[in-house]
């Protein structure tokens, strides 16, 4: 089934078509600045241009970077505080005039990866981080999904949350190297180490990209690897989510 898998960001909202069974993207990926006041109405438009952009008229995926539970934003994190409490999906479904189903946008790529990438077939506690604008993070166990297992939310000493300082926002806006922002990511990997014991930890997002450049300063026990879907993950995942809510008219055996 053919389905519009968007990863929404705190910068950019990105789009393409996707195969749900193979995971395959079908396009290009196209790209849309996510719009500076970061408020409700000004991004159900811009979902609504993707849409338009790709001339859809089936099921959409989307993946969402704050807490979701059935389909309503419960924190808004990086995004504007209108968010809260809003139902995304309803709001993306009136937008559109199509089926949409929201989900975490780290669930998004680590469902990706754990069903097409470099996860598929692992086993225990598998945490996926993705390092963007925030530090999200999705937790899978035996390969099922743990929802919203938001760990780039931990204080740390004066900071609300541990990702205003180990994101990789935080590191473009200080200017940080590599190196002295790995040390930042390491401390807050450690604290993922300490609190939940994973047996994998899988690197997401663009940051992933650099993984040979900050890879030293990653001193923790658990094995840290690079995602290989990078950006694509987010919107595979959402597709392939979208796949299994999609009403039956719009699933072709």
């Amino acid at each position: 089934m053919v389905v519009l898998g968007i990863d929404i960001g705190g910068s950019g909202m990105k789009g393409a078509l996707v195969d749900s069974l193979t995971g395959e993207m079908l396009t290009e990926r196209y790209r849309i600045p996510t719009p500076p006041s970061r408020k409700p109405k000004e991004m159900a438009i811009v979902v609504n241009e993707l849409v338009q952009h790709f001339n859809h008229k089936g099921p959409i995926g989307v993946g969402f970077p704050t807490v979701i539970k059935n389909g309503y934003c419960k924190s808004p994190g990086n995004l504007h505080k209108k968010w809260l409490d809003i139902n995304v999906q309803e709001l993306f479904a009136e937008a559109t005039g199509l089926p949409v189903t929201v989900i975490n946008d780290a669930d998004a790529a680590g469902y990706a990866t754990m069903n097409y990438g470099i996860g598929k077939g692992k086993l225990g506690l598998v945490i996926m981080i993705t390092i963007g604008t925030g530090l999200g993070s999705g937790a899978f166990l035996d390969g099922e999904l743990i929802p919203n297992f938001e760990l780039g939310q931990i204080p740390y000493k004066k900071f609300k949350k541990i990702e205003s300082w180990a994101s990789a926002a935080a590191k473009e806006r200080e200017e940080l190297s590599y190196e002295k922002w790995g040390k930042r990511f390491n401390t807050f990997l450690g604290l993922v180490e300490l609190l939940v014991s994973p047996d994998l930890i899988i690197l997401g997002g663009g940051t992933s990209k650099k993984f040979n450049q900050f890879k030293q300063c990653i001193t923790i026990g658990t094995p840290v690897i690079p995602a290989e879907l990078r950006n694509e993950a987010g919107i595979i995942g959402a597709a392939a989510a979208a796949m299994h809510h999609a009403p039956k008219h719009f699933i072709k055996e």
